[in-house]
């Protein structure tokens, strides 16, 4: 089977997280520099292979599009004609850099190193593509 890769897009950096080949399990992959995410994807991509891509929509407490949604929107587009051959779903992503940083402190991880904001992007998009594969496996 192919590996789902889920991205958490930020204006700065991007959290990656990648299912295992089974589509069981989610791992953080990496968090890179926002202008370097698709040289990353494109050179991930030539060396495994992916099924979807999965990325994080974050909505207001209303539901609606946030001034960072519109930012993602645009990223998608570009996504989809990167890499016209792998679908890309959005999903929401409501409340996932709370509930990283809640990990992180529960986890025990100082508070040093929990301010490294690049840990928190990775673990949000394990977050949300832990969800998603759990979705996936339960329609």
């Amino acid at each position: 089977m192919k590996r789902i890769l889920a991205i958490d897009y930020g204006t700065k950096r991007v959290g990656i997280a990648v299912s295992d080949p089974m589509q069981i399990i989610a791992t953080g992959l990496d968090t890179v520099a926002n202008e370097d995410l698709m040289n990353f994807l494109k050179d991930y991509t030539s060396k495994e292979a992916v099924e979807t891509f999965i990325v994080g929509e974050p909505l207001d407490f209303n539901g609606e599009p946030t001034e960072t949604t519109k930012k993602i929107y645009k990223f998608v587009e570009k996504l989809k004609k990167a890499f016209p051959n792998i679908p890309v779903e959005m999903v929401d992503e409501s409340m996932t850099s709370q509930r990283a940083a809640k990990i992180l402190v529960e986890s025990g991880v100082k508070k040093m190193k929990r301010r490294e904001k690049g840990r928190i992007d990775r673990i949000s998009a394990i977050l949300i593509l832990q969800e998603y594969i759990e979705d996936k496996h339960y329609r």
